[in-house]
This record gives C-alpha cells, structure tokens and sequence, in this order.
C-alpha cells in the first residue's frame, strides 16, 4: 500500500483534528477534492456483501470477483452488458449511500463559502444536499448515457431507462429507491433488446457517461461548472483557504491531489488537509501547511461535528 517513489510523502499530523477544527473556523473559504475513499467511507464498497446481494448470478457464471472488475468484463452481448450496467449504476447512484458521510461532511462546510471537485460519479454531494452550482463532476456521472462514438457533445439521463431495465430483470424498486427482489423471483441476466438505448442522432450504441478513453462527453454542464470550480479558485486566491483532499488515491492524482498540493505551495494562507485512511501524503514543501488525518473518513468528520 505504501509503495512507489510517493512513499516518502506519507505523513500524519499530531493533533490533526484539533488543528483541522481551527483551519475551518478561520478559513475564509474550503475547497473539497473527492475520491473513491470517501465514498467507500459512506459504505458504498464493491466487494463483499453488497456484490454479493446484487451480483452473485454474475460471479458463480463469469467469475467476476468484484463491482470494479466487473466494469471491465467482456460481456457476450449488450443485453448481459445492460443487465449488469443497470445494476450497477442504480445501486451505485440513485440509491443513498449506507452511512451518512455525506450529510456530516455537508454540515461541516455549509456555513462556509465552499466549492466541491469531485472524481466520484456516484452523485452523492447532491444527494446529501450540497449545492449543484457548487459541484463540478470531472470524470463523468452514473446517471447520464451518451453517444459512444461520439457523435455529438450531449448527455441524457437514464433513470427511467435503468428502472425499465432492472423490472426486466425482476426487480421492483422500493418506496425509498432501492432495489427489491420480490420472494421467489429469479432474476434474469438479460435485458431485452428493445431496451438497448442507441444515440438519437447516429444510431450508434450510447453508453455511461464515465472517462475511461477519448470517447468521453464534456457536455455543457460539465463545462459550465468547470468555470464555476476556475471563478471559484481565482476569487480565493489571496484569502485563507482550506483544501481538503476527502479520500483521493494515486491513479489519478493531477486532478485533485496534486492540484492542491501546487495552489497550497503557491498560496501563502493556504492549508492542506488530507483525509484518508492509509494513504496520507504531503510533500515536504506544503509540510508546514498541511493537516494529515490517518483515519476512515466518516469516522474523522464526526469527530469535528
């Protein structure tokens, strides 16, 4: 877990909470930079228990050993890939996470001017209540479909063609949007293919509005809040800022993790908190500025509420 040349940067403040709690009560503004840990701290793991609710048809006939593997797999046909799709992405964006990780962090912030980047496409800032205007997806959103070749920069919603499909399967959805499987239901592995959504425009296949090659869509939304997120930043510059860096590993680290680590450098009042269990890193150059918790996540913002 410790390994690769970042490994030196591992580091865990002393008193952490206590000095994070005076961060955000002198912060003129809190910048939040979310991964998968904080989304795995809010219960929403790919493996164990919840793959295997909604998900052991799959592995006892493909093998699949988890949600994340799964992703990937090379499914015989799109009705076996949709089936798996639906329920992955209801289970993964429309239902609420287990715990509630979302809501304490919201509390702590609300009352601050804050902005959210987020790698996560789980969409659980806005349920939890966070400000759409204050939120800027970047790597996509389980709940929009787009033209896979693509043929035009548009996203649609696919709520009611992810419910369509997982009633195919023998789902119900609950009152409170999850999914049901009434008693003695088998479930099926296919969608029919009537369901399969194809672009509007080419007739091309869609598929999940997720960056994973140089086919994803930066659609007008995703662009206006990537300026709102610039605006932000720019307004903030010179003020004392706090950027908290909510569970981001290193697959992707310019997006978020870097790009805080380079403004922290740069802005004098900067800090640099780092939430995550494992993986806390600041480089020596942001050390005197930066707040590092070695702790779940969910557990170290209830400690602050």
């Amino acid at each position: 877990m410790f390994g690769g040349w970042y490994s030196k940067y591992r580091v865990e403040t002393k008193n952490g909470l206590e000095k994070l709690r005076t961060a955000l009560d002198e912060a003129n503004a809190v910048v939040i930079g979310a991964g998968s840990g904080l989304s795995t701290s809010a219960g929403f793991t790919y493996a164990g228990e919840r793959f295997e609710k909604y998900f052991s048809d799959f592995a006892e006939k493909f093998g699949i050993k988890d949600m994340y593997s799964g992703g990937f797999y090379p499914f015989p046909d799109m009705e076996t890939y949709w089936a798996w799709w639906s329920r992955h992405i209801w289970i993964n964006r429309y239902e609420k996470a287990p715990k509630p990780v979302y809501e304490e962090l919201r509390k702590l912030v609300e009352e601050k001017d804050y902005f959210v980047i987020t790698t996560n496409v789980d969409h659980q800032f806005q349920m939890a209540g966070f400000d759409k205007k204050r939120l800027f997806y970047t790597q996509g959103d389980y709940g929009l479909v787009q033209c896979s070749k693509p043929c035009h920069k548009e996203t649609y919603d696919n709520r009611e063609l992810m419910e369509q499909m997982l009633r195919a399967q023998g789902y119900e959805i609950g009152e409170d949007g999850r999914l049901v499987l009434p008693d003695g239901v088998t479930l099926k592995m296919k969608v029919p293919m009537e369901l399969i959504p194809h672009c509007p425009v080419c007739g091309e296949l869609m598929t999940v509005n997720l960056r994973c090659d140089g086919t994803f869509v930066e659609d007008e939304g995703w662009h206006q809040a990537a300026e709102r997120y610039s605006v932000f930043l720019r307004r903030h510059q010179n003020l004392k800022t706090v950027f908290i860096d909510a569970g981001t590993g290193m697959n992707t680290p310019t997006i978020i993790k870097f790009a805080f680590w380079r403004m922290t450098n740069e802005w004098p009042s900067a800090t640099y908190v780092c939430l995550n269990k494992g993986e806390t890193y600041a480089p020596e150059e942001i050390r005197d500025q930066a707040i590092c918790i070695n702790d779940d996540i969910g557990v170290s913002v209830g400690n602050l509420r």
